[in-house]
């Protein structure tokens, strides 16, 4: 048999506990009872209790307040667009673009690449993408016309985007029963996602 009580106040808590056990012993009954059981005085802290120097950890942070909320840093803006050697006069310098002025960067990539498979399967003008690519991404892209035999579809998008501006995507093509890997690297600039790099792996 157990017996358990209990006292609970502001400023201490107090237990007191019997145990009463009856067990047979040779028909006997045999008694056993613990002693009373008091725990040391608790003191509780209220919600007024405001020492900023115990509440430095943002773990502890429950009852201050004023302080400000952590934010995640902005990603920053790339600060040079990549032109192949090209040099500008500063007025008239490409300028770097922020993603959030731009398109949707999935559903753009996952276009462009649609556009590109169907150049290379001489399905679709290459002049089309003419003013998304950088003129030496272009040249490359006309001489590629007709190099495939099929249009190749896209089974999956891998993109990370290292800086604000920045992204650089991979997408698996099925060409028949073959699987290449398709890399694209868009850059915000002036005011649109230029694609300074294609090359098929």
């Amino acid at each position: 048999m157990l017996f358990l009580s209990t006292a609970i106040s502001s400023d201490e808590l107090e237990i007191h506990l019997m145990v009463e056990v009856s067990l047979h012993r040779n028909g006997n009954l045999v008694f056993m009872t613990t002693s009373k059981i008091e725990a040391r005085n608790l003191a509780f802290i209220g919600s007024s209790f405001n020492e900023p120097e115990l509440w430095d950890h943002p773990m502890l942070d429950l009852y201050s307040s004023g302080r400000e909320i952590y934010s995640p840093p902005k990603p920053l803006l790339y600060s040079i667009p990549t032109n192949f050697g090209e040099d500008f006069d500063p007025e008239f310098a490409p300028r770097p673009t922020s993603a959030k002025e731009l398109p949707d960067l999935q559903t753009w990539t996952l276009r462009f690449g649609v556009s590109v498979l169907e150049i290379w399967a001489a399905k679709r003008q290459p002049a089309q993408l003419a003013r998304w690519c950088h003129h030496t991404v272009y040249s490359e892209l006309v001489k590629k016309v007709g190099s495939q035999k099929v249009v190749g579809r896209i089974r999956k998008l891998y993109q990370c985007e290292p800086l604000d501006g920045i992204s650089e995507s991979t997408l698996t093509i099925r060409f028949d029963d073959r699987v290449r890997s398709l890399a694209i690297r868009f850059e915000g600039i002036d005011g649109r996602w230029l694609c300074t790099s294609l090359t098929l792996l």
